[in-house]
Protein backbone atom coordinates (compact mmCIF):
# COMPACT_ATOMS: atom_id res chain seq x y z
CA UNK A 1 0.00 0.00 0.00
CA UNK A 2 1.57 3.45 -0.81
CA UNK A 3 1.51 6.17 1.28
CA UNK A 4 -1.02 7.78 -1.05
CA UNK A 5 -3.69 4.79 -0.34
CA UNK A 6 -3.07 4.28 3.31
CA UNK A 7 -4.46 8.45 3.85
CA UNK A 8 -7.17 7.45 1.64
CA UNK A 9 -8.42 4.95 3.64
CA UNK A 10 -8.79 7.04 6.59
CA UNK A 11 -7.02 7.46 10.00
CA UNK A 12 -8.59 7.41 13.30
CA UNK A 13 -9.37 11.43 14.41
CA UNK A 14 -7.66 12.78 17.13
CA UNK A 15 -8.71 11.76 20.67
CA UNK A 16 -10.89 14.64 22.28
CA UNK A 17 -9.66 16.54 25.09
CA UNK A 18 -10.86 18.31 28.02
CA UNK A 19 -9.65 21.68 26.37
CA UNK A 20 -11.65 20.86 23.04
CA UNK A 21 -15.01 20.63 25.15
CA UNK A 22 -14.30 23.45 27.59
CA UNK A 23 -13.46 25.82 24.39
CA UNK A 24 -16.23 24.51 22.77
CA UNK A 25 -18.54 24.92 25.92
CA UNK A 26 -17.29 28.58 25.79
CA UNK A 27 -18.12 29.13 21.94
CA UNK A 28 -14.73 29.00 20.91
CA UNK A 29 -13.02 25.59 19.35
CA UNK A 30 -9.13 25.15 20.47
CA UNK A 31 -6.90 26.29 17.84
CA UNK A 32 -4.37 23.76 16.68
CA UNK A 33 -0.75 24.76 15.47
CA UNK A 34 1.64 22.94 13.07
CA UNK A 35 1.50 19.21 13.55
CA UNK A 36 -1.31 19.14 16.13
CA UNK A 37 -3.53 20.79 13.27
CA UNK A 38 -1.83 18.86 10.24
CA UNK A 39 -2.79 15.41 11.68
CA UNK A 40 -6.45 17.34 12.87
CA UNK A 41 -7.34 17.19 9.23
CA UNK A 42 -6.60 13.73 8.63
CA UNK A 43 -2.99 14.17 7.27
CA UNK A 44 -3.79 14.51 3.94
CA UNK A 45 -0.90 13.81 1.61
CA UNK A 46 -3.08 15.12 -2.01
CA UNK A 47 -3.73 19.14 -2.08
CA UNK A 48 -5.05 20.92 -4.94
CA UNK A 49 -3.44 24.46 -5.13
CA UNK A 50 -4.60 27.39 -4.95
CA UNK A 51 -5.14 29.59 -8.62
CA UNK A 52 -7.10 32.65 -9.45
CA UNK A 53 -9.92 31.79 -10.48
CA UNK A 54 -9.57 28.60 -11.22
CA UNK A 55 -9.64 26.59 -7.66
CA UNK A 56 -13.55 27.28 -7.47
CA UNK A 57 -15.99 25.18 -5.79
CA UNK A 58 -17.48 23.05 -9.00
CA UNK A 59 -13.99 22.32 -10.03
CA UNK A 60 -13.31 21.49 -6.71
CA UNK A 61 -15.94 19.30 -6.51
CA UNK A 62 -15.15 17.58 -9.91
CA UNK A 63 -11.64 16.78 -8.67
CA UNK A 64 -12.94 15.17 -5.06
CA UNK A 65 -15.52 13.36 -7.51
CA UNK A 66 -12.81 11.17 -8.57
CA UNK A 67 -11.73 9.67 -5.29
CA UNK A 68 -13.93 6.88 -3.58
CA UNK A 69 -16.78 8.29 -1.43
CA UNK A 70 -15.23 7.18 1.74
CA UNK A 71 -11.81 9.09 1.02
CA UNK A 72 -13.26 12.12 -0.48
CA UNK A 73 -11.91 14.09 2.38
CA UNK A 74 -8.14 12.97 1.90
CA UNK A 75 -7.97 16.14 -0.81
CA UNK A 76 -6.65 18.66 0.84
CA UNK A 77 -8.31 21.94 -0.93
CA UNK A 78 -7.36 25.30 -1.28
CA UNK A 79 -9.51 28.52 -2.41
CA UNK A 80 -8.57 30.32 -5.56
CA UNK A 81 -6.65 33.66 -4.36
CA UNK A 82 -8.47 36.43 -3.12
CA UNK A 83 -7.67 39.93 -3.20
CA UNK A 84 -7.48 40.87 1.29
CA UNK A 85 -8.49 44.78 0.74
CA UNK A 86 -10.98 44.37 -2.29
CA UNK A 87 -12.53 41.07 0.08
CA UNK A 88 -12.70 43.08 3.23
CA UNK A 89 -13.86 46.62 1.39
CA UNK A 90 -16.15 45.49 -1.34
CA UNK A 91 -18.94 43.45 -0.29
CA UNK A 92 -20.31 42.93 -3.96
CA UNK A 93 -16.50 41.23 -4.83
CA UNK A 94 -16.74 39.15 -1.02
CA UNK A 95 -20.40 38.06 -2.44
CA UNK A 96 -19.31 37.18 -6.17
CA UNK A 97 -16.31 34.92 -5.07
CA UNK A 98 -17.17 33.43 -1.81
CA UNK A 99 -20.58 31.79 -1.37
CA UNK A 100 -20.84 29.80 1.72
CA UNK A 101 -24.30 30.36 2.81
CA UNK A 102 -27.08 31.93 0.52
CA UNK A 103 -26.99 35.42 0.02
CA UNK A 104 -24.36 37.96 1.79
CA UNK A 105 -21.82 37.15 3.95
CA UNK A 106 -22.54 38.12 7.83
CA UNK A 107 -21.24 41.45 8.11
CA UNK A 108 -19.51 42.92 10.27
CA UNK A 109 -17.60 39.38 10.77
CA UNK A 110 -17.94 39.00 14.14
CA UNK A 111 -18.49 35.33 16.22
CA UNK A 112 -22.48 37.00 16.95
CA UNK A 113 -23.35 37.34 13.23
CA UNK A 114 -21.77 34.39 12.03
CA UNK A 115 -23.26 32.24 14.94
CA UNK A 116 -26.87 32.42 13.51
CA UNK A 117 -25.44 30.32 10.48
CA UNK A 118 -25.34 26.41 10.91
CA UNK A 119 -25.04 23.56 8.65
CA UNK A 120 -28.65 23.86 7.40
CA UNK A 121 -27.77 27.62 6.10
CA UNK A 122 -24.81 25.70 4.70
CA UNK A 123 -24.49 26.62 0.69
CA UNK A 124 -21.59 25.72 -1.73
CA UNK A 125 -18.19 27.03 -0.19
CA UNK A 126 -16.82 25.11 2.82
CA UNK A 127 -20.04 23.33 3.04
CA UNK A 128 -18.56 20.68 6.29
CA UNK A 129 -20.33 17.86 3.87
CA UNK A 130 -19.12 18.41 0.80
CA UNK A 131 -16.16 20.82 0.73
CA UNK A 132 -13.54 20.20 3.39
CA UNK A 133 -10.81 20.01 4.69
CA UNK A 134 -10.53 24.22 2.94
CA UNK A 135 -8.06 26.72 3.05
CA UNK A 136 -8.84 30.09 2.02
CA UNK A 137 -5.83 32.04 0.35
CA UNK A 138 -5.43 35.71 0.10
CA UNK A 139 -3.03 38.09 -1.53
CA UNK A 140 -1.79 40.97 0.65
CA UNK A 141 0.25 43.86 1.88
CA UNK A 142 -1.68 44.87 4.90
CA UNK A 143 -1.80 43.18 8.12
CA UNK A 144 -5.16 44.47 9.09
CA UNK A 145 -6.86 43.82 5.49
CA UNK A 146 -5.57 40.62 5.82
CA UNK A 147 -6.71 40.06 9.32
CA UNK A 148 -10.44 41.77 8.34
CA UNK A 149 -10.74 39.53 5.07
CA UNK A 150 -9.77 36.46 7.17
CA UNK A 151 -12.44 37.25 9.66
CA UNK A 152 -14.86 37.16 6.92
CA UNK A 153 -14.41 33.25 6.38
CA UNK A 154 -12.83 31.80 9.25
CA UNK A 155 -16.23 30.05 9.88
CA UNK A 156 -16.21 28.37 6.68
CA UNK A 157 -12.84 26.97 6.29
CA UNK A 158 -9.98 25.38 8.49
CA UNK A 159 -7.11 27.49 7.78
CA UNK A 160 -6.27 30.82 5.64
CA UNK A 161 -3.52 30.82 3.80
CA UNK A 162 -0.88 33.89 2.52
CA UNK A 163 0.38 33.65 -0.97
CA UNK A 164 3.72 34.23 -1.63
CA UNK A 165 4.23 32.76 -4.89
CA UNK A 166 2.39 34.61 -7.13
CA UNK A 167 4.95 35.73 -9.96
CA UNK A 168 2.78 37.52 -12.55
CA UNK A 169 3.71 41.66 -13.29
CA UNK A 170 0.46 42.44 -11.05
CA UNK A 171 1.50 41.00 -7.99
CA UNK A 172 4.76 43.23 -9.13
CA UNK A 173 2.89 46.24 -9.05
CA UNK A 174 0.57 45.75 -6.61
CA UNK A 175 3.09 44.31 -3.65
CA UNK A 176 1.81 41.19 -3.06
CA UNK A 177 2.75 37.40 -3.57
CA UNK A 178 6.37 36.38 -4.58
CA UNK A 179 7.05 40.76 -4.46
CA UNK A 180 6.89 40.68 -0.88
CA UNK A 181 10.36 38.03 -0.22
CA UNK A 182 12.60 41.39 0.30
CA UNK A 183 10.38 42.86 2.85
CA UNK A 184 10.41 39.78 5.06
CA UNK A 185 9.57 41.69 8.03
CA UNK A 186 6.25 42.68 6.59
CA UNK A 187 5.53 39.18 6.01
CA UNK A 188 6.24 38.42 9.51
CA UNK A 189 3.86 41.23 10.72
CA UNK A 190 1.32 39.50 8.22
CA UNK A 191 1.11 35.97 9.36
CA UNK A 192 1.99 36.82 13.25
CA UNK A 193 -1.27 39.35 13.03
CA UNK A 194 -3.58 36.31 12.13
CA UNK A 195 -1.59 33.70 14.19
CA UNK A 196 -2.20 35.74 17.59
CA UNK A 197 -5.78 36.90 16.62
CA UNK A 198 -7.71 34.89 13.94
CA UNK A 199 -9.82 31.66 15.06
CA UNK A 200 -8.17 29.82 12.69
CA UNK A 201 -4.34 28.44 11.57
CA UNK A 202 -2.50 30.35 9.75
CA UNK A 203 -0.28 28.86 6.51
CA UNK A 204 1.75 30.41 3.75
CA UNK A 205 3.15 29.22 0.35
CA UNK A 206 6.07 30.01 -1.09
CA UNK A 207 8.76 29.92 -4.13
CA UNK A 208 12.37 29.19 -3.24
CA UNK A 209 14.96 31.76 -3.40
CA UNK A 210 18.30 32.29 -5.65
CA UNK A 211 20.15 28.97 -2.64
CA UNK A 212 19.03 26.84 -0.67
CA UNK A 213 20.65 28.39 2.44
CA UNK A 214 18.37 31.63 1.69
CA UNK A 215 15.35 29.49 1.19
CA UNK A 216 16.27 27.54 4.25
CA UNK A 217 16.28 31.45 6.26
CA UNK A 218 13.62 32.69 4.62
CA UNK A 219 10.82 29.91 5.84
CA UNK A 220 12.59 29.40 9.40
CA UNK A 221 11.09 33.18 9.62
CA UNK A 222 7.79 32.37 8.16
CA UNK A 223 7.62 29.66 10.63
CA UNK A 224 8.99 31.14 13.44
CA UNK A 225 6.31 33.87 12.86
CA UNK A 226 3.34 31.47 13.42
CA UNK A 227 2.58 29.37 10.43
CA UNK A 228 1.01 25.95 11.29
CA UNK A 229 2.31 24.63 7.43
CA UNK A 230 4.24 26.03 4.54
CA UNK A 231 3.40 24.97 1.11
CA UNK A 232 7.22 24.97 -1.09
CA UNK A 233 7.12 25.78 -4.53
CA UNK A 234 10.67 24.40 -5.96
CA UNK A 235 10.91 27.17 -8.94
CA UNK A 236 12.18 31.05 -7.98
CA UNK A 237 10.48 33.79 -8.96
CA UNK A 238 11.59 34.71 -12.19
CA UNK A 239 10.47 30.95 -13.85
CA UNK A 240 7.40 31.91 -14.96
CA UNK A 241 5.94 31.68 -18.84
CA UNK A 242 8.63 30.20 -21.32
CA UNK A 243 11.36 30.65 -18.53
CA UNK A 244 9.10 28.24 -15.91
CA UNK A 245 11.57 24.94 -16.42
CA UNK A 246 11.01 22.50 -13.55
CA UNK A 247 11.01 22.70 -10.10
CA UNK A 248 14.16 22.22 -8.08
CA UNK A 249 12.98 18.83 -5.61
CA UNK A 250 16.40 18.94 -4.40
CA UNK A 251 15.49 22.47 -2.75
CA UNK A 252 12.60 21.14 -1.28
CA UNK A 253 14.37 18.30 0.28
CA UNK A 254 17.16 20.33 1.78
CA UNK A 255 14.30 22.71 3.55
CA UNK A 256 12.82 18.81 4.94
CA UNK A 257 16.29 17.99 6.27
CA UNK A 258 17.35 21.54 8.01
CA UNK A 259 13.79 22.06 9.31
CA UNK A 260 12.77 20.22 12.43
CA UNK A 261 10.86 16.75 11.82
CA UNK A 262 7.35 18.25 13.53
CA UNK A 263 7.11 21.06 10.61
CA UNK A 264 4.64 20.17 8.02
CA UNK A 265 5.57 20.88 4.57
CA UNK A 266 3.81 20.64 1.45
CA UNK A 267 5.67 20.27 -2.08
CA UNK A 268 4.63 21.96 -5.33
CA UNK A 269 5.81 21.55 -8.82
CA UNK A 270 7.02 18.61 -11.66
CA UNK A 271 2.93 16.82 -11.19
CA UNK A 272 1.70 15.78 -14.79
CA UNK A 273 0.54 12.25 -13.28
CA UNK A 274 -0.47 10.29 -10.55
CA UNK A 275 3.04 8.76 -10.41
CA UNK A 276 4.79 12.04 -9.75
CA UNK A 277 2.60 12.12 -6.44
CA UNK A 278 4.27 9.31 -4.97
CA UNK A 279 8.01 9.98 -6.85
CA UNK A 280 7.51 13.45 -5.12
CA UNK A 281 7.25 12.20 -1.49
CA UNK A 282 9.68 9.77 -1.47
CA UNK A 283 12.09 12.30 -3.14
CA UNK A 284 11.67 15.10 -0.87
CA UNK A 285 10.19 13.48 2.40
CA UNK A 286 7.46 16.23 2.53
CA UNK A 287 4.22 15.46 3.78
CA UNK A 288 2.35 16.36 1.16
CA UNK A 289 1.90 17.02 -2.68
CA UNK A 290 0.32 19.76 -4.27
CA UNK A 291 -1.06 19.95 -7.81
CA UNK A 292 -2.19 23.12 -9.44
CA UNK A 293 -1.74 22.95 -13.64
CA UNK A 294 -1.69 19.07 -13.57
CA UNK A 295 -4.84 19.16 -12.23
CA UNK A 296 -6.36 22.04 -14.68
CA UNK A 297 -5.50 19.36 -17.82
CA UNK A 298 -6.68 16.10 -15.81
CA UNK A 299 -8.81 16.63 -12.84
CA UNK A 300 -8.42 12.97 -12.16
CA UNK A 301 -4.89 13.40 -11.90
CA UNK A 302 -4.72 12.63 -7.47
CA UNK A 303 -6.82 9.04 -8.08
CA UNK A 304 -5.61 5.95 -8.41
CA UNK A 305 -6.37 4.36 -12.08
CA UNK A 306 -9.22 1.62 -11.39
CA UNK A 307 -7.37 -1.85 -12.00
CA UNK A 308 -7.07 -3.26 -15.11
CA UNK A 309 -10.58 -4.83 -16.80
CA UNK A 310 -12.27 -2.69 -14.39
CA UNK A 311 -12.53 0.56 -16.68
CA UNK A 312 -15.79 0.76 -17.22
CA UNK A 313 -17.32 3.65 -19.88
CA UNK A 314 -14.92 6.65 -18.10
CA UNK A 315 -11.41 4.97 -18.20
CA UNK A 316 -9.65 3.92 -21.55
CA UNK A 317 -6.71 2.07 -21.50
CA UNK A 318 -4.89 1.21 -24.53
CA UNK A 319 -3.09 -1.74 -25.84
CA UNK A 320 0.46 -0.42 -24.64
CA UNK A 321 -1.29 -0.81 -21.13
CA UNK A 322 -1.33 3.57 -20.65
CA UNK A 323 -4.33 5.10 -19.84
CA UNK A 324 -6.74 7.88 -18.53
CA UNK A 325 -10.31 9.23 -18.30
CA UNK A 326 -11.64 10.11 -21.24
CA UNK A 327 -12.52 13.89 -21.64
CA UNK A 328 -16.35 13.12 -22.83
CA UNK A 329 -16.60 11.41 -19.24
CA UNK A 330 -14.83 14.39 -16.98
CA UNK A 331 -16.93 17.14 -19.44
CA UNK A 332 -20.01 14.81 -18.41
CA UNK A 333 -18.97 15.16 -14.60
CA UNK A 334 -18.45 19.25 -14.53
CA UNK A 335 -21.31 19.44 -16.71
CA UNK A 336 -23.70 17.50 -13.75
CA UNK A 337 -21.51 19.16 -10.64
CA UNK A 338 -22.89 22.48 -12.47
CA UNK A 339 -26.54 21.23 -12.60
CA UNK A 340 -26.61 20.00 -9.25
CA UNK A 341 -24.85 22.16 -6.81
CA UNK A 342 -24.74 25.11 -9.38
CA UNK A 343 -28.12 25.55 -10.79
CA UNK A 344 -29.63 23.07 -8.71
CA UNK A 345 -31.95 21.74 -10.97
CA UNK A 346 -31.13 17.79 -13.04
CA UNK A 347 -29.08 17.95 -16.01
CA UNK A 348 -31.06 16.61 -19.23
CA UNK A 349 -31.15 12.48 -19.91
CA UNK A 350 -27.78 11.08 -21.06
CA UNK A 351 -27.41 7.93 -22.64
CA UNK A 352 -24.49 5.61 -21.86
CA UNK A 353 -20.98 6.72 -23.11
CA UNK A 354 -19.83 4.68 -26.29
CA UNK A 355 -17.38 1.94 -25.69
CA UNK A 356 -16.34 -0.10 -29.04
CA UNK A 357 -18.51 -3.15 -27.71
CA UNK A 358 -21.67 -0.87 -28.01
CA UNK A 359 -24.12 -2.37 -30.77
CA UNK A 360 -22.68 0.35 -33.95
CA UNK A 361 -25.76 2.17 -35.83
CA UNK A 362 -26.77 1.40 -39.52
CA UNK A 363 -25.47 2.98 -42.16
CA UNK A 364 -28.42 5.52 -42.60
CA UNK A 365 -28.26 6.24 -39.37
CA UNK A 366 -24.40 6.83 -39.08
CA UNK A 367 -25.31 9.51 -42.38
CA UNK A 368 -27.93 11.34 -40.20
CA UNK A 369 -25.83 11.75 -37.30
CA UNK A 370 -22.72 13.08 -39.53
CA UNK A 371 -25.50 15.49 -40.75
CA UNK A 372 -26.37 16.62 -37.78
CA UNK A 373 -22.99 17.14 -36.09
CA UNK A 374 -21.74 18.86 -39.57
CA UNK A 375 -24.41 21.44 -38.64
CA UNK A 376 -23.82 21.74 -35.11
CA UNK A 377 -20.01 22.18 -35.89
CA UNK A 378 -21.48 25.27 -38.14
CA UNK A 379 -23.73 26.60 -35.24
CA UNK A 380 -26.63 25.72 -36.93
CA UNK A 381 -30.38 24.30 -35.39
CA UNK A 382 -32.58 22.12 -37.13
CA UNK A 383 -34.56 24.73 -38.49
CA UNK A 384 -31.57 26.53 -40.06
CA UNK A 385 -30.83 29.16 -37.56
CA UNK A 386 -27.65 30.28 -35.99
CA UNK A 387 -27.40 28.39 -32.80
CA UNK A 388 -25.89 31.72 -31.07
CA UNK A 389 -28.68 33.65 -32.03
CA UNK A 390 -31.07 31.09 -31.06
CA UNK A 391 -29.80 30.83 -27.81
CA UNK A 392 -29.22 34.51 -27.65
CA UNK A 393 -33.11 35.26 -28.29
CA UNK A 394 -34.23 32.53 -26.60
CA UNK A 395 -32.26 33.36 -23.15
CA UNK A 396 -32.85 37.45 -23.25
CA UNK A 397 -36.36 37.29 -25.03
CA UNK A 398 -36.04 40.88 -26.03
CA UNK A 399 -34.10 42.12 -22.69
CA UNK A 400 -30.28 43.23 -22.53
CA UNK A 401 -28.57 39.99 -21.66
CA UNK A 402 -26.68 40.55 -17.62
CA UNK A 403 -23.13 39.78 -16.99
CA UNK A 404 -23.16 36.40 -15.17
CA UNK A 405 -21.26 36.61 -12.24
CA UNK A 406 -21.29 33.67 -10.30
CA UNK A 407 -17.69 32.53 -10.29
CA UNK A 408 -18.53 28.46 -10.90
CA UNK A 409 -20.10 29.57 -14.20
CA UNK A 410 -17.57 32.56 -15.28
CA UNK A 411 -14.77 29.88 -14.69
CA UNK A 412 -16.34 27.26 -17.31
CA UNK A 413 -14.97 28.24 -20.32
CA UNK A 414 -11.27 28.38 -19.41
CA UNK A 415 -11.10 25.31 -17.29
CA UNK A 416 -12.71 23.62 -20.22
CA UNK A 417 -9.70 24.97 -22.70
CA UNK A 418 -7.16 23.52 -19.98
CA UNK A 419 -9.43 20.12 -20.21
CA UNK A 420 -9.97 20.15 -23.61
CA UNK A 421 -6.12 21.46 -24.77
CA UNK A 422 -4.48 18.54 -26.90
CA UNK A 423 -8.39 17.72 -28.08
CA UNK A 424 -9.03 21.06 -29.71
CA UNK A 425 -5.77 20.56 -32.05
CA UNK A 426 -7.34 18.15 -33.37
CA UNK A 427 -10.96 18.75 -33.07
CA UNK A 428 -11.44 22.43 -34.47
CA UNK A 429 -15.04 22.39 -34.59
CA UNK A 430 -15.05 21.64 -31.20
CA UNK A 431 -12.55 24.83 -30.38
CA UNK A 432 -14.90 27.09 -32.49
CA UNK A 433 -17.58 26.19 -30.44
CA UNK A 434 -16.29 26.12 -27.07
CA UNK A 435 -14.75 30.07 -28.18
CA UNK A 436 -18.43 31.08 -28.79
CA UNK A 437 -19.59 29.77 -25.51
CA UNK A 438 -20.39 32.51 -23.04
CA UNK A 439 -20.49 32.10 -18.71
CA UNK A 440 -24.29 31.03 -18.22
CA UNK A 441 -24.63 29.47 -21.43
CA UNK A 442 -25.47 26.45 -20.43
CA UNK A 443 -26.67 25.00 -23.49
CA UNK A 444 -24.01 26.34 -25.94
CA UNK A 445 -21.93 24.07 -23.34
CA UNK A 446 -24.27 21.54 -23.82
CA UNK A 447 -23.56 21.56 -27.42
CA UNK A 448 -19.85 21.42 -26.62
CA UNK A 449 -20.47 18.42 -25.11
CA UNK A 450 -22.38 16.31 -27.83
CA UNK A 451 -19.50 17.31 -30.33
CA UNK A 452 -16.85 16.19 -27.87
CA UNK A 453 -18.44 12.96 -27.13
CA UNK A 454 -19.15 12.43 -31.03
CA UNK A 455 -15.35 13.28 -31.90
CA UNK A 456 -14.36 10.96 -28.94
CA UNK A 457 -16.45 7.81 -30.32
CA UNK A 458 -14.84 8.49 -33.74
CA UNK A 459 -11.11 8.39 -32.16
CA UNK A 460 -12.37 5.08 -30.19
CA UNK A 461 -13.29 3.48 -33.54
CA UNK A 462 -9.95 4.51 -35.53
CA UNK A 463 -8.22 3.38 -32.67
CA UNK A 464 -9.55 0.09 -33.02
CA UNK A 465 -9.67 -0.03 -36.40
CA UNK A 466 -6.09 0.42 -36.11
CA UNK A 467 -3.41 -2.70 -36.75
CA UNK A 468 -1.31 -2.18 -33.57
CA UNK A 469 -1.89 0.08 -30.53
CA UNK A 470 1.24 2.10 -31.27
CA UNK A 471 0.03 3.27 -34.83
CA UNK A 472 -2.74 5.51 -32.32
CA UNK A 473 -1.89 9.17 -32.98
CA UNK A 474 -1.70 11.51 -30.05
CA UNK A 475 -1.59 15.05 -30.61
CA UNK A 476 -0.66 14.70 -34.43
CA UNK A 477 2.68 12.92 -33.48
CA UNK A 478 3.21 9.16 -34.48
CA UNK A 479 6.89 8.62 -34.02
CA UNK A 480 8.72 9.22 -31.03
CA UNK A 481 10.95 12.00 -30.82
CA UNK A 482 14.60 11.66 -31.20
CA UNK A 483 15.13 13.29 -27.62
CA UNK A 484 12.36 11.02 -25.77
CA UNK A 485 15.85 9.24 -24.37
CA UNK A 486 17.16 11.72 -22.58
CA UNK A 487 16.28 12.92 -18.95
CA UNK A 488 13.72 15.29 -18.77
CA UNK A 489 16.09 17.37 -17.17
CA UNK A 490 17.54 17.84 -20.06
CA UNK A 491 14.55 17.51 -22.97
CA UNK A 492 11.22 18.02 -22.64
CA UNK A 493 10.68 15.05 -25.48
CA UNK A 494 11.16 12.67 -22.55
CA UNK A 495 8.21 13.67 -20.48
CA UNK A 496 5.84 14.16 -23.63
CA UNK A 497 6.67 10.54 -24.39
CA UNK A 498 6.25 9.51 -20.94
CA UNK A 499 2.65 11.16 -20.59
CA UNK A 500 1.34 10.92 -24.34
CA UNK A 501 -2.43 9.80 -24.85
CA UNK A 502 -4.84 10.02 -27.59
CA UNK A 503 -6.16 13.16 -28.49
CA UNK A 504 -9.60 12.31 -26.53
CA UNK A 505 -7.77 11.31 -23.20
CA UNK A 506 -7.02 13.78 -20.45
CA UNK A 507 -3.16 14.51 -20.35
CA UNK A 508 -1.17 16.91 -19.03
CA UNK A 509 0.61 20.02 -21.13
CA UNK A 510 4.48 19.53 -20.89
CA UNK A 511 6.00 22.96 -21.43
CA UNK A 512 9.18 23.06 -23.54
CA UNK A 513 12.43 23.79 -21.39
CA UNK A 514 14.04 27.36 -21.27
CA UNK A 515 16.64 26.50 -23.55
CA UNK A 516 13.91 24.50 -26.08
CA UNK A 517 12.33 28.08 -25.96
CA UNK A 518 15.12 29.44 -26.93
CA UNK A 519 15.80 27.84 -29.64
CA UNK A 520 12.43 27.94 -30.88
CA UNK A 521 12.97 31.80 -30.88
CA UNK A 522 9.70 31.70 -28.58
CA UNK A 523 12.20 33.30 -25.92
CA UNK A 524 14.34 35.69 -26.25
CA UNK A 525 16.76 37.69 -23.48
CA UNK A 526 15.58 40.50 -21.38
CA UNK A 527 17.31 43.77 -21.60
CA UNK A 528 18.69 43.26 -18.31
CA UNK A 529 20.38 39.77 -19.08
CA UNK A 530 21.88 40.98 -22.45
CA UNK A 531 23.53 43.98 -20.27
CA UNK A 532 24.64 41.76 -17.94
CA UNK A 533 25.94 39.27 -20.23
CA UNK A 534 27.61 42.30 -22.22
CA UNK A 535 28.90 43.07 -19.53
CA UNK A 536 31.03 40.15 -18.12
CA UNK A 537 31.72 39.39 -21.92
CA UNK A 538 33.89 43.22 -21.79
CA UNK A 539 35.59 42.13 -18.18
CA UNK A 540 36.83 39.17 -19.44
CA UNK A 541 38.14 40.84 -22.52
CA UNK A 542 39.76 43.66 -20.60
CA UNK A 543 41.59 40.36 -18.79
CA UNK A 544 42.57 38.77 -21.55
CA UNK A 545 40.28 35.83 -21.76
CA UNK A 546 37.83 34.91 -24.49
CA UNK A 547 34.22 35.08 -23.27
CA UNK A 548 33.32 32.12 -25.26
CA UNK A 549 36.69 30.43 -24.26
CA UNK A 550 39.78 29.44 -25.71
CA UNK A 551 40.64 26.11 -27.63
CA UNK A 552 43.61 25.34 -29.37
CA UNK A 553 43.99 22.72 -32.56
CA UNK A 554 46.04 19.97 -31.99
CA UNK A 555 47.29 17.75 -35.05
CA UNK A 556 47.54 14.19 -33.55
CA UNK A 557 48.40 12.72 -36.90
CA UNK A 558 46.56 10.30 -39.35
CA UNK A 559 44.55 13.51 -40.12
CA UNK A 560 42.84 13.84 -36.93
CA UNK A 561 42.89 17.29 -35.06
CA UNK A 562 41.40 17.19 -31.25
CA UNK A 563 40.34 20.59 -29.38
CA UNK A 564 42.31 21.41 -26.46
CA UNK A 565 40.66 23.93 -24.01
CA UNK A 566 42.60 26.87 -22.51
CA UNK A 567 41.68 29.50 -20.19
CA UNK A 568 38.17 30.54 -20.26
CA UNK A 569 36.24 27.21 -21.02
CA UNK A 570 34.39 25.76 -17.98
CA UNK A 571 34.96 21.51 -18.11
CA UNK A 572 33.09 19.27 -15.89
Amino acid sequence: MTSIEATATGSPSPKRTLTDEVSERNGKRRKLHGRAFYESLGSPKIILAPMVDQSEFAWRMLTRSFLPPESSKSLLAYSPMFHSRLFNEDRKYRDQHFQPVRGPLPSPPDSYHQDEFNEGNCYLDGNPTIDRPLFVQFCTNSPNDFYEAARYVQGWCDAVDLNLGCPQGIAKKGHYGAFLQEDQDLICRLIRKLHDELDVPVTAKMRILDTKERSLAYAKRILDAGASIITVHGRQRDQKGHNTGLADWSAIRYLRNNLPPETVIFANGNILQHGDIERCLEETGVDGVMSAEGNLHDPSIFAEPPPVGQEGREYWRGGDGKGGYRVDAVMRRYMDIIYKYVLERPPPPRGPLFIPSDEQPTDDAQKTNGEKRSAEANGECEDNTPLRKKRKKDKNNGKQQQRETNPNLCAMQPHLFSLLRHFISVRHEVRDALAHSRAGDIEGFENVLRLVEIAVKEGILEYERSAKAESATTNGEQETAKDAHKPESESSEAAIARCQRPFWICQPYVRPLPKEAFEKGSMQLSKKDKARLAKEAELAKSTGLNPEGRVEVKDIGRDTQVEIPKEGVVCG
